[in-house]
């Protein structure tokens, strides 16, 4: 067999074995997108007159809810980040919202901490209180079981994120600087806050340091090799409203802002105590701050 024949052999034989790998990773894929997909939450924002148009690469936004479940409880979503993403800008904006942020509930008629939306009623509950909070619209929603979410982070390949500052939490010993996290590791470097100086707020930035560093591993060609693994964890832990072709259409055309993050905070609101209940009380000038600047990001006049 001449050397010629030898070549093309060997690469027919890559080409037919990649194209085989691409369609069993696509149809893995979109199998359980397919399975995480819920169809029965909304659709399009009341905020919006029509759905935004991904192919079009208009700006978005992303409600993340970090949900403990509990036996017998619903849970709630102790993790409330709202992200607004706009790919002709090339930039994300990332806030996290204070769980026990005293709001409206939409759908109850009544004041109460954030974080009991979802216990109330579930992540459409959440959704339409996250909103009125914000005045913005929320496009899409993605809730995760938060005590899986080692799983979720072991299924990329770990973390590497920027402490801040140095502390120990559960026998673990978390150095000041950049340090590589573990699912077990990510899972006690989020939940740290009784030694924080910052409190609650401290804890919010680890979370969405190690949110953004999941989503930045998820997106790599690297997390390809780990994709049956990270394909099954999300099967399991996560929930949306996305479906598998807009999936696809962020997946293509927004990941390009990840290389642009911006983080801004509700931390010049105070502690307020009513009926023996504490609650976070906004302040409302930084509030509507906050509004024009991701109603900016978002362009919406």
């Amino acid at each position: 067999m001449s050397k010629k024949i030898i070549w093309i052999t060997i690469i027919s034989s890559l080409l037919i074995g990649g194209t085989v790998y691409a369609t069993s990773i696509y149809k893995n894929v979109s199998t359980t997108l397919e399975t995480i997909h819920e169809p029965e939450i909304r659709k399009v924002s009341n905020l919006r007159e029509t759905e935004v148009e991904l192919v079009e690469k208009e700006p978005i936004s992303v409600l993340l809810l970090g949900v403990d479940e509990r036996e017998a409880d619903v849970g709630r979503s102790d993790t409330i980040i709202v992200l607004t993403v706009n790919p002709s800008l090339a930039s994300i904006k990332v806030l996290s919202i204070p769980r026990d942020t005293y709001t409206e509930i939409i759908g109850l008629d009544k004041m109460d901490k954030l974080n009991h939306a979802y216990a109330f009623g579930g992540i459409d509950m959440a959704l339409h209180s996250v909103e009125s909070l914000l005045d913005i619209p929320i496009d899409y929603v993605v809730q995760v079981n938060m005590e899986s979410f080692l799983e979720i982070v072991d299924s990329v390949g770990g973390v590497t994120v920027e402490n801040t500052s140095a502390f120990e939490e559960n026998g673990y010993l978390f150095e000041k600087g950049p340090i590589h996290l573990d699912g077990d590791k990510a899972l006690n470097y989020v939940r740290m806050r009784m030694n924080d100086p910052l409190g609650d707020f401290g804890r919010q930035a680890r979370q969405k340091q190690v949110l953004l560093a999941v989503l930045k591993e998820g997106a790599s060609f690297s997390s390809l090799l780990h994709y049956k693994n990270l394909l099954a964890t999300l099967a399991e832990n996560i929930r949306t409203n996305m479906t598998f072709d807009q999936m696809m259409d962020i997946q293509k055309g927004y990941k390009e802002a990840l290389t642009n993050v911006e983080s801004i905070s509700l931390d010049s609101g105070s502690g307020k105590r009513m009926n023996n209940i504490w609650y976070y009380v906004p302040e409302e000038e930084e509030l509507n701050e906050v509004t024009m600047i991701l109603k900016k990001h978002l362009e919406i006049e």
